[in-house]
């Protein structure tokens, strides 16, 4: 059984951990570099107009997270970023689900009127997940250079609320 529930400083180090797996299985964060917990906490408590989830199993193990934010330079005010991102082998068993109906919820709440998602353009796994939840293509990003030097495409979503 999973649950949803909002996240957590204690929860930043499961959470750095998962994602940190992510990374280093490479091809779909555009993050580099790997996060400590204290760096997950830290971004949660600086992330201003924000709302993070977890979910967790029966043995409140964190087996995906989300979060949702404003700051970006090229979105207005009235749109979130949203960041998935699922425990490896673990991906296609609803968590994801899950977790957007809780952030759709925040997001409603936080008074945003859209979602974006920026999606590397071989995240394959990304890209069919946003359209299922009823994301949009919307904008494409060519050659984005990540903090490594990779460049890659970015797909661009929008989630009207």
């Amino acid at each position: 059984m999973i649950n949803v529930r909002r996240a957590i400083a204690l929860d930043a180090p499961s959470m750095a951990e998962l994602l940190n797996t992510i990374i280093e299985e490479g091809g779909t964060t555009a993050i580099t570099t790997k996060v400590s917990g204290d760096d997950l906490a830290q971004w949660m408590a600086e992330k201003g107009r924000a709302a993070w989830h977890v979910a967790v199993d029966n043995a409140e193990r964190v087996v995906g997270f989300q979060w949702i934010a404003s700051g970006t330079d090229y979105l207005p005010p009235e749109a979130a970023e949203i960041a998935t991102f699922v425990q490896v082998g673990q991906t296609g068993l609803g968590i994801g689900s899950k977790l957007f109906d809780a952030t759709r919820n925040a997001a409603k709440d936080l008074g945003y009127t859209w979602i974006n998602a920026n999606i590397r353009a071989d995240n394959e796994g990304g890209l069919i997940y946003y359209q299922s939840r009823g994301f949009q293509d919307y904008g494409r990003i060519e050659d984005y250079e990540m903090a490594n030097g990779q460049k890659v495409d970015k797909i661009l979503k929008r989630y009207d609320l």
